[in-house]
């Protein structure tokens, strides 16, 4: 089946771009996140598109003042791959890598008109490759670029201007494979217990962006990690890497959410900086499809657009709740140097924290810090 993108030069394999490979599990997905610079303010949206279960969906949710508000969306996807629209939520490339427009019609009382534009080259995270067993759980790539955003939001009949002097954010582009849809039904041999350990950290100071992400196994090795710098405006290849970093966290107490945080990193001189992270606020990623128990993505919901809407108050949602353990805390950041210079930035921070970790003290599926 021929379609739209076929036009492009951007075949990796010899079959149409409808058809990625066979693995059912493939998919390709939008990121966003925004915020004002008081962090008062947060939104994020994500769009998926699942060649082989042919269909795409996408949210938006909106978090002020610990009430966050979702809407979501999913259709079949026809095989068009190009087609990056679902109901009024739409993303548009007007510069590739540069700039990305963000748009949803008013819906279920939510809109938002905004535009991305990013402070440097993406950069490319190492590539994610995770078994369980003998099973393929992820193998994908993600860039990720923070950047400025300007526009309008409106929730509730009251609009929000996006001033790209106050409201900057992260957006990411990932593709390949991971769980996706309805949960296969054959289990692993031998059974497994689920685990997986994650903090994705991408924050914005003044100058320039601070990006740093970790998954560790069980035992606090680590399978994926990275902390780099991206002054603005660098180009291509030009980010700064950072070496031994270590990021301590302090849990509140009996539970698994992050109550403060320190990133300590060593710059090409191998002087020694720190990061301080502050929780402003939390976002539940299941407001964009993520661990959602009706709303996950992927999932088939009959042939025609369906639409919802969702609303959390993020202050009493229990945090032990499967559905409720992805999230992005909204953070302060505050970067000390060996000369005693600094400077204060804002950030999200992600977290996804099942199983056993042994640096943590998680000994089962969901137990608290002491």
């Amino acid at each position: 089946m021929l379609t739209a993108g076929d036009e492009y030069p951007i075949h990796q394999t010899p079959e149409p771009i409808a058809f990625s490979g066979s693995d059912r599990n493939f998919y390709d997905r939008f990121f966003f996140n925004g915020y004002s610079n008081d962090g008062t303010t947060f939104f994020a949206a994500a769009m998926g598109v699942y060649p082989h279960l042919n269909i795409i969906d996408g949210a938006v949710s909106v978090w002020r003042g610990g009430k966050q508000s979702s809407v979501f969306f999913s259709r079949p996807l026809n095989m068009e791959r190009m087609d990056t629209f679902v109901g009024g939520l739409s993303v548009s490339v007007i510069e590739p890598l540069k700039k990305i427009r963000l748009k949803l019609e008013e819906t279920d009382g939510i809109a938002l008109d905004a535009e991305f534009t990013g402070r440097a080259f993406p950069i490319e995270e190492p590539r994610f490759t995770r078994r369980i067993g003998p099973r393929m759980m992820m193998d994908l790539t993600r860039m990720t670029q923070n950047g400025r955003w300007s526009g309008k939001l409106r929730i509730d009949g009251q609009e929000i201007k996006i001033d790209p002097a106050s409201w900057t954010g992260t957006r990411d582009r990932s593709w390949g494979v991971r769980p996706i849809g309805a949960p296969d039904p054959q289990p692993s041999i031998p059974p497994v217990p689920p685990q997986f350990y994650w903090i994705w950290a991408p924050t914005n100071f003044p100058n320039l962006s601070l990006f740093y992400h970790i998954n560790e196994d069980e035992k606090g090795e680590a399978w994926n990690t990275r902390a780099s710098l991206s002054p603005d405006g660098a180009p291509q290849g030009a980010g700064i890497h950072l070496g031994e970093a270590n990021m301590d966290i302090r849990y509140a107490k009996g539970t698994r959410r992050m109550e403060t945080a320190t990133l300590s990193v060593k710059d090409p001189s191998g002087r020694p900086h720190t990061v301080d992270f502050e929780p402003l606020g939390t976002f539940l990623m299941k407001g964009i499809g993520y661990g959602h128990p009706k709303f996950r993505h992927g999932v088939y919901h009959g042939d025609q657009l369906v639409t919802a809407r969702e609303d959390y108050d993020t202050k009493t949602t229990p945090w032990q709740h499967p559905e409720n353990l992805h999230i992005q805390e909204i953070v302060r950041a505050t970067h000390k140097g060996p000369d005693g210079a600094g400077s204060v930035g804002i950030g999200a921070y992600e977290q996804l924290f099942i199983g056993k970790h042994a640096p943590s003290g998680f000994k089962d599926m969901l137990d608290g810090a002491g």
